[in-house]
């Protein structure tokens, strides 16, 4: 997945360049796509079910973070298309993008089709 770069304040450090000071959301949402959602995650959404879902975290001192509940996306119904990517935001309708990926399989979306992201099986790392 890919951090979305923040943007610079006014605050600099020791060498005097400007840096970033990010604020962690309270909470995330993941938002599903059919291809790539690009660096905006703007690309791609799944027509079929736009609605983003809130996402918890288990606490990690390892660098990785999973998920510590399930992802259910129920009454799909764009029969055919295949779910292949996700978009994490900091907000439930507007907000930034803040990570992209692509899941490790892509699935086949049936008439009336329930997608799920079990618990612990959503992951993040940094490298």
């Amino acid at each position: 997945m890919k951090m979305k770069s923040c943007s610079p304040t006014g605050a600099e450090d020791d060498k005097g360049e400007k840096v970033c000071q990010y604020q962690t959301p309270t909470t995330v949402y993941v938002k599903l796509h059919v291809g790539d959602p690009g660096e905006t995650g703007a690309s791609n959404p799944a027509s079929n079910n736009t609605t983003r879902k809130a996402a918890s975290f288990t606490t990690s001192t390892t660098g990785t973070l999973a998920t510590d509940a399930d992802l259910e996306w129920t009454a799909m119904t764009a029969e055919g298309s295949q779910v292949s990517h996700i978009s994490i935001w900091d907000d439930v309708t507007a907000g930034n993008c803040l990570w992209t990926g692509s899941l490790t399989s892509a699935k086949t979306i049936g008439s009336n089709d329930t997608f799920k992201i079990p618990s612990g099986s959503l992951t993040i790392s940094l490298d």
